[in-house]
């Protein structure tokens, strides 16, 4: 059995390292995009849009958000539990694939509910809350995603990098925050329970893992003081 499990494992972990798992990663991400501009255009490959479709574009690419902000969260968990250390390959891309949908709800509302009119935006993120703490998730998120590269990982550090990107933990509340206000008026709550449930288990997991790590390499540094004071 065990032998079988390393197998299986094994073949994975070569599946994930293999030179066609990104290109793919890439198409998968951009698919549901690509179906949601589709249907805007009224193509037959897209669905109905509704009877408003301006709103079910700013709604939908929203939804494709926090959805992707879901996916890259969960690969710390699954990489960490699985012992798959390939996975955390795929983290820059997903990362990447939330700026991106991001990008394209802001350009949405931009453009669809304001009309690129910037001086009315400008007034409205200052006038609407949930307007605001999302354009301040964007702004934070966007930082990540400029940084999202070695270059600057080499010019900023590693530990200065990795303390920046822990930015994530104020992104996904205020994301979440930003679609409770949105769906408050409407009084529907049911998608903003299931989001921010799993975006907070992802977060949770990552800062009891991060607990348990200091506190195993607490004792083993301890042990290794015991060990060398008997030599």
């Amino acid at each position: 059995m065990n032998v079988a499990k390393r197998s299986w494992k094994a073949l994975v972990q070569a599946q994930l390292l293999s030179a066609w798992a990104k290109p793919l990663l890439i198409l998968l991400c951009a698919w549901p995009g690509t179906l949601l501009l589709l249907s805007a255009l009224g193509s037959a490959w897209g669905s109905d849009l509704g009877p408003n479709p301006a709103e079910a574009l700013i709604r939908q690419s929203g939804d494709l958000t926090l959805r992707a902000l879901c996916f890259v969260l969960a690969v710390t968990p699954l990489r960490l539990l699985s012992a798959m250390p390939a996975l955390g390959r795929f983290r820059r891309i997903l990362g990447l694939n939330v700026f991106a949908y991001a990008l394209f709800h802001l350009l949405c509302y931009a453009w669809l509910d304001m009309g690129f009119e910037w001086e009315d935006i400008y007034l409205d993120i200052l006038k609407r809350p949930f307007i605001y703490v999302g354009f301040t998730a964007f702004v934070l998120l966007s930082a990540l995603a400029l940084t999202s590269n070695n270059a600057t990982i080499a010019w900023m550090g590693a530990q200065r990098w990795r303390l920046l990107h822990r930015l994530v933990y104020v992104i996904a509340p205020l994301a979440v925050l930003h679609f409770y206000w949105m769906r408050a008026g409407k009084q529907r709550f049911g998608d903003v329970i299931l989001y921010g449930s799993i975006l907070a288990l992802l977060l949770l997991f990552r800062w009891i893992w991060k607990i348990k790590t200091k506190k195993v390499q607490s004792s083993s540094a301890q042990a290794s003081s015991v060990q060398a004071g008997k030599v």
